[in-house]
């Protein structure tokens, strides 16, 4: 068996782009923590929970933010009036920097070297992520899988 190397705190919602990331971590050699954001979405945690120990993370959290992200991010936004096109409400776009907060802090907490999301590669989504990661920590590295490239 070869040598750990390091571990992932990967932003995981038990979908197939997360999971599919999930297992090609564990067989590039790292170790996995998926992170389970509850942000108030309808969603079975326990079965997303057994779905990534199944696929060989190491640790699952499961945390719920949802009221730090409606207190710390959407009460901020409705009051400046945030609107895309002055239509569309940004929760997806709000949800993304919450959610990366917690795998820092996630990442801290177990000696983590590395995070990762399923975010698409050069998306906004993807830039959320990582410059909110890269400000809460300079140090922490991002893994991310262009599935283009890797497969």
């Amino acid at each position: 068996m070869s040598q750990s190397k390091g571990t992932v705190v990967l932003a995981y919602s038990g979908g197939l782009d997360t999971s599919c990331i999930l297992v090609w971590l564990k067989e590039q050699g790292y170790d996995v923590i998926a992170y389970l954001a509850n942000i108030g979405q309808n969603e079975n945690f326990e079965e997303a929970r057994k779905k990534a120990l199944s696929l060989g993370a190491k640790k699952v959290y499961i945390e719920d933010i949802s009221r730090e992200f409606v207190e710390e991010f959407i009460w901020l936004a409705v009051q400046a009036n945030a609107l895309y096109e002055d239509r569309y409400l940004l929760g997806t776009s709000l949800a993304r920097p919450c959610i990366a907060r917690k795998q820092v802090e996630i990442a801290q907490k177990e000696g983590a070297q590395y995070v990762s999301h399923g975010a698409t590669g050069k998306g906004n989504d993807q830039i959320r992520f990582e410059l909110t990661c890269y400000a809460l920590c300079p140090k922490i590295k991002v893994r991310t899988v262009d599935f283009h490239q890797a497969w």
